[in-house]
């Protein structure tokens, strides 16, 4: 059989601009095939945020951070030091100064020996400050790393590098990379949430939650504390459920047509995300109506209903995991305690952070405890970084306030497969240095991923010509504190 001529018509249209406008779409995807992970053009129509399998039996299946956004002073709270005690006012050791950098301390502070007394609690004996009288009756749940240390010390790039691994903006967050290594067991809630308290939004920003270059599908979803939880959730005025469905069956068709001639995936998340906020009309306003809560839980978190607060969000946090959301995230702003003034001194600053954010912290562990969630829940507790052991007495201030300090500083966890009851790290006996059993941030984000069944050197995503990974090309499992 003869092959059919083309017209005179269809020879007019190969131009060469036309040529390579057809062949393009050809080599294009050859070499995007060649170039991106497969399973990314592969099952385009799959949710993203559908549960997936971990790389190993995992100890923990969801996790909740305590940020204190602004970093809370490990020497006023979880690491007593009595010969920081004695030398008290003394100018600090010349050693200690030559080659450093600091923030605003300038030429030779004083030692600052803190203000407050430290006793021992629990079966375990661990001592806790006098200001966190709550999470001293939980100290036998917690296991307490005194030994952390970050390259960052200033706050924006060092909160954004606890919570993507790395200082700039644009990499994704842990939350992110764990509902996309996960996905989430709910399919009517984000697979990861953030709830803010405090004086104001943490300094990083949107950068300490942002999905990167992840696809949109696996950014963290900020709850609002007043309106709305979640912008444009609820329907404008004269539009039904029904009219709502229209427009999103409308939408999504386009957009799958769409996705058939590109397969670009960011199409696909925003498919899903349409169909999760349609969802989420339901289920968002159910989850924040916590006055549903018994009054016993209420008086244990110091929660009050349509006040917005630390506490609110702590009990949030639980009926979060308990539906099966994957990640869930509070920031606490205000722990920038730097002594400029009576307003971000240790002495009335300090007290007024703890008294909001302690009672609720062990609530939450007591809550998910006595409903058996604690064991696979990680709950995490800390900051960007930790503060010096010398008065930073900016300006020749007289009001006693620290200096940020990347080297030394402390966190806790509790639950999700974690020993309970122990400290692990120490610093030296100014609480300067790490002196026993370092712990990068990136040893653990390897160990976060690794109690929830993830080797970090297999969560890889290719992006610009290379597998990126939270932990880059660092990180360690720290086998001490696993259970």
């Amino acid at each position: 059989m003869t092959p059919k001529s083309p017209n005179r018509d269809e020879l007019l249209q190969m131009t060469r601009r036309y040529f390579f406008k057809v062949c393009g779409y050809g080599v294009g995807a050859l070499a995007l095939n060649a170039l991106m992970q497969p399973k990314l053009l592969a099952a385009t129509n799959n949710n993203p945020l559908a549960p997936k399998p971990p790389h190993f039996k995992p100890r923990a299946k969801r996790i909740i951070f305590l940020f204190m956004a602004g970093a809370p002073s490990q020497i006023d709270l979880f690491d007593p030091k009595p010969i920081l005690q004695q030398y008290h006012g003394q100018p600090c050791p010349e050693s200690l100064l030559k080659g450093e950098r600091f923030a605003f301390i300038k030429g030779t502070p004083t030692l600052l020996g803190s203000p407050y007394k430290f006793q021992k609690h629990g079966q375990s004996g661990i001592e806790v400050s006098e200001l966190l009288p709550h999470t001293a009756k939980v100290v036998d749940d917690l296991c307490i790393i005194r030994s952390m240390q970050t390259d960052q010390f200033n706050h924006a790039p060092a909160q954004i590098f606890m919570n993507t691994g790395h200082q700039l903006p644009g990499r994704p967050s842990m939350g992110s990379w764990l509902t996309y290594g996960l996905g989430t067991e709910n399919q009517d809630l984000p697979g990861f949430v953030v709830l803010l308290s405090g004086a104001n939004r943490p300094d990083g920003g949107h950068a300490c939650w942002s999905s990167g270059f992840l696809p949109t599908a696996y950014q963290g979803v900020e709850f609002r504390k007043q309106g709305d939880p979640v912008l444009y959730l609820s329907n404008p005025d004269g539009i039904d459920p029904e009219s709502r469905r229209a427009v999103i069956d409308a939408v999504n068709d386009l957009n799958r047509m769409k996705l058939e001639q590109t397969g670009d995936p960011e199409i696909e998340t925003r498919i899903s995300n349409y169909e999760l906020a349609y969802r989420m009309q339901t289920s968002v306003p159910e989850l924040m109506d916590i006055s549903k809560e018994p009054e016993y839980i209420h008086q244990l978190y110091g929660a009050t209903p349509g006040k917005p607060s630390f506490a609110n969000n702590c009990l949030l946090a639980r009926r979060l995991v308990e539906r099966g959301v994957r990640f869930v995230q509070l920031y606490h702003r205000g722990w920038d305690h730097h002594g400029t003034g009576e307003g971000d001194s240790i002495s009335s600053a300090l007290p007024r952070l703890c008294r909001e954010v302690d009672q609720a912290s062990a609530a939450l562990i007591i809550d998910l405890k006595q409903r058996g969630l604690l064991d696979d829940t990680l709950v995490i507790w800390g900051g960007e970084f930790g503060r010096t052991p010398m008065n930073e007495g900016r300006g020749g201030s007289t009001y006693l306030g620290r200096d940020h300090h990347p080297r030394a500083f402390t966190l806790w966890l509790a639950g999700g497969g974690v020993k309970p009851g122990i400290v692990y790290g120490a610093t030296d006996e100014l609480g300067y240095s790490v002196t026993e059993n370092p712990v990068h941030v990136h040893d653990l984000h390897a160990t976060l991923l690794h109690l929830m069944g993830i080797d970090h050197t297999r969560l890889t995503y290719w992006y610009q010509g290379r597998n990126f990974r939270l932990t880059d090309v660092f990180g360690r499992v720290v086998d001490g504190i696993l259970g």
